[in-house]
């Protein structure tokens, strides 16, 4: 996923035939109307599932004070579920050929990732990760066929680098074994060791040939799975207000919170989708840094629904929390959020040092507005939603200039409005 070359364009001999059963070779990068398709859609379906599954764990453990190693659990289960996806979207961009074997094996991973979900309370709890790991193994096992079958197909530096993805993701499936296996306080050193082996995988097996992801279908799969966690957000927020409402009779607390994250949830949809972010997904230093570094915009978009689940708990006296460490619950994972959109997206669409400082000082605002007590939530709720007010007065500004200086009223914004 991290290289740049350009196989041979156009859809490839796969695609042109249409039995159940077809070569699986390699796409054209330059393939026109390349869209997601109702298998990725199912897929991304099922993986948030897990998703939600890793929120709850995290909500718990917060609530129950216990936020070290709440936030330690779910960032073990969130790589699993992540790299899962992110490696078949990245296989499927540059594979797909959706024909019979091609969706069963697609379906056995969807099978996997529901494995997992089932064994993630386990893994909080009890820190078992048996059910995860066994999850894990169903989704690479499927993964490994995916690239055993691409090589079949594939000649040369393409067949070898599908062979090296199939043999990395075996060998690192038997690595995991060391979350089941060694003792309670080792298991973050197996992580920490085998999440790095897990990303090198791909810089080693692309090193000779690039597989031929496409850009554009890239962009989008990450946007709908950024449009789902985000939309798990809003639907865990509401239950729990919900919740609050009907069991505590506690609206009046539960307002601004609701008020807070649901503007919260509408600024972070709206600065992520403002800019095409496809054209950059050009060289393999771009391919890398912003497909990993989604890791960190899904786990804090989807901690922000877990955060505002935290806050409500704590304000109807169900959480063994501080409204302070409550606050910070919703307000860490948005500043996060934010800093990581403008890292991979938007500060390659600003223009001018105020532009620039929008977004990294909203996110220091709204770390601040975690000392403002109940009313943290909706305090950052309005900073957000002001950090979008400006991007687009900024953007106007600076439209007008260019059709003052051109003379010319038909020029279009070349910048995002957030």
């Amino acid at each position: 996923m991290t290289s740049s070359s350009t196989p041979p364009s156009g859809s490839s001999d796969a695609s042109a035939s249409h039995g159940p059963l077809r070569r699986l070779t390699a796409r054209g990068r330059d393939e026109a109307h390349r869209v997601a398709s109702p298998l990725e859609l199912f897929f991304d379906l099922c993986f948030v599932v897990a998703v939600a599954q890793a929120g709850v764990g995290l909500v718990h453990a917060v609530a129950a004070g216990h936020t070290g190693s709440g936030i330690a659990s779910y960032a073990m289960q969130f790589f699993a579920i992540w790299w899962a996806w992110m490696n078949f979207t990245w296989f499927a961009s540059a594979y797909d050929n959706d024909d019979v074997l091609y969706r069963v094996v697609t379906l056995v991973q969807i099978a996997g990732v529901l494995v997992l979900a089932a064994g993630i309370s386990r893994a909080f709890e009890d820190h078992d990760y048996l059910v995860v790991w066994l999850g894990y193994v169903i989704m690479r096992l499927a993964m490994a066929a995916h690239w055993l079958r691409a090589a079949r197909s594939a000649e040369g530096a393409e067949r070898t680098t599908a062979l090296r993805y199939a043999g990395g993701v075996l060998l690192c499936m038997v690595g995991w074994l060391g979350l089941v296996v060694l003792p309670e306080h080792a298991r973050p050193w197996v992580f920490l060791v085998m999440a790095i082996v897990e990303m090198c995988v791909p810089l080693y097996a692309e090193k000779d040939f690039a597989t031929s992801w496409h850009p554009h279908h890239i962009s989008e799969r990450y946007g709908l799975f950024t449009i789902i966690v985000i939309g798990e957000t809003i639907a865990a927020a509401t239950v729990a207000v919900q919740s609050g409402v009907d069991e505590h009779d506690a609206l009046g607390e539960l307002l601004p919170i609701a008020a807070g994250g649901l503007l919260i949830v509408f600024a972070a949809w709206w600065i992520y989708f403002v800019v095409p972010i496809h054209g950059r997904l050009r060289t393999s230093g771009q391919a890398f840094l912003w497909g990993y570094g989604h890791y960190l915009i899904f786990g804090s978009a989807a901690a922000i629904g877990a955060g505002l689940e935290v806050a409500v708990e704590q304000a109807v006296g169900r959480a063994h929390i501080s409204t302070l460490a409550a606050s910070a619950a919703v307000t860490l994972p948005t500043a996060l959020y934010l800093v990581c959109v403008w890292a991979l997206h938007s500060r390659y669409f600003k223009v001018g040092i105020t532009q620039q400082l929008v977004l990294p000082v909203t996110a220091l605002l709204v770390i601040v507005c975690t000392f403002l007590g109940s009313w943290a939530v909706l305090a950052a709720g309005i900073v957000a939603a002001l950090a979008v007010a400006t991007g687009v007065a900024l953007t106007a500004r600076m439209v007008a200039r260019e059709r003052g200086a051109s003379g010319t009223s038909g020029e279009q914004a070349t910048s995002p409005v957030a």
